[in-house]
C-alpha cells in the first residue's frame, strides 16, 4: 500500500508539473499572440501613415494647379475604392495679420487689440509689442518697454534679438513675453502670417479678425462677411462678391479720417494658402504649401507638414 501510495503521490505531482507547463504555454501563447498584433498594428500604422501623406501629395498637386478654382470640390475631395483619398483648400494667406506688416508700421495698438482679445492686459500687451519690434528693427535702440541684446544676455541667451523680419512664426516664441500669448491663446499661430503682401485681406479673413483690425464689433464684421460670401452665404465659392477696402469700410460704418484702420486692411492678396489632409484607415496627414502668384509664374514660399491634433 505504502508503494501504491507513493507511486500515486509521483503521477499526482507530474500532473500537476503537466498543468503548470501548459498553463506557462498557455500565457506564451497569449503574449506571442498580443506582440504579433501589436506589431502588426505598428506596421499597419506606419504604411497607412505613409499612404496618408502620398494622398495629401496628390491633393496639393491638385489644388496647386491654377486652373483649379476654390470650388472645385469634385478636384479637391476625392476619397477612393481602398478608402483613402485626400481633402484640399485653397485659401488666401491675406486672411491672417503679417507680424512682420504690422511690426513695420508700428501699428503697436493693433497688437494690443489682438492680444487683448486673448485676455491680455494693455500693459503687458504693449511689453510685448515692444519686445517684437526690438526684434525686427535693425539697431540696438530700446522700445519703451521693448528687450534688446543686453536683456537676452541676462537670461543667458546670446546672438539674440535678430535684428531683422521674422522668417517663421516659430522664431516668434523667442520673444520675451511670448510664453505669455502661448499660455493666452495656444491656437496663436491661426492669427499670424510671414507670407502674406502686406494688409489683413477683407475678402479672406474671418469676421473675429476684421473686428479687431477695424475696431468695430464682430456682429458687423459677419455682416461684411455675409456680403462677401455671397447668395449662398459660403466663402469660396462661384457667387462670392469680392470688395475693396473703401467699400469694406463704409459696410462697416467706419469712419477713418487718419487712415490707420485703412493702413491695416488689403484686398485680393495674391499669396495662396493650400491645405491638404490624407487619410487611409485611420491615419491623416495635413500638408500645407504656401504660394506667391498661383495663377501665373507661381513661386513656392514655403512648405510643411502640420500635426492633426
Amino acid at each position: 500500500m505504502k508503494v501504491l501510495d507513493h507511486h500515486t503521490q509521483q503521477r499526482g505531482a507530474t500532473l500537476i508539473a503537466v498543468f503548470w507547463i501548459i498553463a506557462v504555454m498557455g500565457l506564451a501563447l497569449v503574449a506571442t499572440v498580443k506582440v504579433s498584433r501589436y506589431q502588426s498594428e505598428v506596421a499597419s500604422s506606419q504604411i497607412n501613415g505613409i499612404e496618408a501623406r502620398q494622398y495629401a501629395e496628390m491633393g496639393i498637386n491638385v489644388a496647386a494647379n491654377p486652373s483649379v478654382e476654390e470650388w472645385d470640390t469634385n478636384l479637391l475631395r476625392q476619397s477612393f475604392e481602398n478608402g483613402a483619398g485626400f481633402n484640399a483648400q485653397i485659401l488666401s494667406e491675406g486672411g491672417r495679420f503679417n507680424i512682420n506688416f504690422i511690426l513695420f508700421s508700428e501699428d503697436k495698438a493693433l497688437i494690443r487689440l489682438i492680444f487683448a482679445e486673448w485676455g491680455i492686459d494693455f500693459d503687458t500687451a504693449s511689453e510685448i509689442a515692444d519686445a517684437l519690434i526690438d526684434w525686427i528693427d535693425s539697431d540696438d535702440d530700446l522700445e519703451l518697454n521693448g528687450a534688446e541684446r543686453d536683456f537676452y544676455e541676462g537670461q543667458g541667451i546670446f546672438e539674440q534679438p535678430f535684428n531683422r523680419p521674422f522668417y517663421t512664426l516659430e522664431e516668434m516664441r523667442l520673444v520675451r513675453g511670448m510664453p505669455l500669448v502661448e499660455a493666452a491663446n495656444p491656437n496663436w499661430r491661426d492669427w499670424f502670417t510671414v507670407w502674406s503682401s502686406g494688409g489683413l485681406d477683407v475678402n479672406e479673413a474671418p469676421a473675429e479678425y476684421i473686428a479687431v483690425a477695424a475696431k468695430t464689433n464682430v456682429e458687423a464684421a459677419v455682416s461684411l462677411v455675409e456680403i462677401v460670401d455671397g447668395a449662398d452665404g459660403i466663402r469660396n465659392t462661384e457667387d462670392d462678391q469680392p470688395i475693396d477696402v473703401p467699400s469694406a469700410l463704409a459696410n462697416l460704418g467706419i469712419n477713418d479720417p487718419t487712415g490707420v484702420i485703412q493702413a491695416r486692411l488689403n484686398a485680393n492678396d495674391q499669396v495662396t494658402r493650400i491645405e491638404s489632409v490624407g487619410y487611409a484607415g485611420s491615419v491623416r496627414r495635413k500638408l500645407v504649401l504656401i504660394i506667391n502668384n498661383r495663377s501665373q509664374n507661381p513661386t513656392i514660399l514655403d512648405r510643411k507638414e502640420i500635426a492633426i491634433q
